[in-house]
């Protein structure tokens, strides 16, 4: 086998000729990639949730791609679980092509409004049955044990026919002009029935471009309104709430506390920012960095940073126990990270939310909200009903 790259093509080609079950895809505001083929995949057996190790799997498995005449710059690819004792899904692809941005005014234009025929919806877990878990988890904040915990939800669609993930993933990108698109197959096995992961992730966890490292936390949220004047009070509102910005300084403090390590400089803004997208207001902090060791590599630091209090908790271990307590459903690769990381350690990996897994007639939503001191359940309850509109409008729904 032999691994290539090809640079001369149109971003929107890519989006064209993707295909459910052997492509994947990967779009950010400045380029998009597409990838074919397994030239190696990235065991599990015997990693254990060892990081160390997983590293030196993948840069042995594009070392070995180098070897065997690789053109280019191989890379390794895929999906990495929320907790990651889960199986993982990373391998190098046979074939790369790079494009710049994809033509997101043009997509927006040719958007298909119905994706879905007739279904059937289930919360999981229930309305109400949220609510609880959040009033538990803020009874363990009031004790003292966390400071925040991320809980979240999920919606099962069924239909009557396949899941149009093509159509899906094209109304998603033009739709997410500032943000991450993604579609990656991660069925365990090659003989199991396609299982897709896609979504448009807003987060950059972290990239990695020469020396530079940049992050991009968001912790935060308010949905957005359709009227211009109230949509703007919200976000006003958001940028002057002390119970957010107290949920996103924990977020970025985390962060930075984490790179620190790696980088000789590390740039925090002392405020932040307001991010948003189609469906969602966002606290954000930009941190860029720059490396002091070259040899550190893009999956390195994005192993350094997982998971981040923005989808799980703080402190960590005890967010997780008690989300994995709490929640009637496994995560999965839902608040995992997405990317890729090139043999120069280049790379990007964005956090996977505002998004779904897609196996035949089903299809499951996700979305979470932190949960800290003054947080209200009805109010989380609405903001993960806002952060699922992202994938129903991409299916041509408006509405839970």
């Amino acid at each position: 086998m032999q691994v290539k790259t090809v640079k001369s093509v149109k971003a929107e080609q890519l989006l064209d000729e993707y295909k459910v079950g052997s492509s994947f895809f990967f779009a950010s505001p400045s380029r998009t990639l597409s990838a074919e083929g397994i030239f190696a995949t990235i065991e599990r057996d015997g990693v254990h949730g060892e990081k160390t190790e997983l590293i030196r799997r993948v840069k042995a498995a594009l070392k070995q791609a180098s070897q065997a005449g690789a053109a280019g710059n191989p890379l390794v690819v895929g999906a990495m679980p929320f907790d990651i004792q889960d199986s993982i899904h990373l391998f190098v692809p046979e074939t790369v092509h790079w494009a710049g941005p994809l033509p997101f005014e043009q997509l927006q234009r040719e958007r298909e409004r119905s994706c879905l025929g007739e279904y059937e919806i289930a919360p999981v877990p229930a309305p109400k049955a949220y609510e609880y878990a959040v009033e538990q988890g803020l009874k363990e904040i009031a004790s003292g044990s966390l400071e925040k915990i991320v809980l979240s939800r999920s919606l099962h669609l069924s239909t009557g026919g396949a899941i149009d993930v093509p159509r899906i993933l094209r109304n998603l990108a033009g739709n997410n002009e500032k943000g991450y698109t993604f579609a990656v197959d991660v069925r365990h096995h090659r003989q199991d029935s396609q299982k897709t992961l896609l979504g448009a992730s807003p987060e950059l966890l972290v990239s990695r471009d020469g020396q530079q490292v940049t992050a991009n936390p968001l912790a935060g949220s308010v949905p957005r309104s359709k009227d211009p004047e109230e949509d703007g009070r919200r976000a006003a509102a958001l940028l002057a709430s002390e119970k957010d910005r107290h949920e996103h300084a924990v977020v970025v403090e985390a962060v930075a506390q984490s790179l620190r390590p790696f980088c000789r400089t590390l740039t925090i803004p002392d405020e932040p920012s307001l991010v948003q997208t189609e469906t969602m207001w966002h606290l954000s902090t930009v941190l860029n960095g720059e490396l002091a060791d070259p040899s550190v590599d893009s999956l390195t630091l994005a192993l350094a940073l997982h998971p981040t209090p923005a989808v799980c908790g703080t402190p960590t271990a005890l967010a997780k126990k008690t989300i994995q307590e709490l929640e009637p459903f496994h995560r999965g690769f839902f608040t995992g990270m997405v990317g890729w990381s090139d043999s120069q350690g280049n790379g990007e990996w964005i956090v996977t939310i505002r998004c779904a897994e897609a196996e035949a007639r089903l299809i499951k939503l996700f979305a979470g909200a932190g949960i800290v001191a003054g947080s209200a359940p009805e109010k989380e309850l609405a903001e993960t009903s806002a952060k699922f509109r992202t994938m129903l409008q991409a299916m041509g729904l408006n509405d839970e």
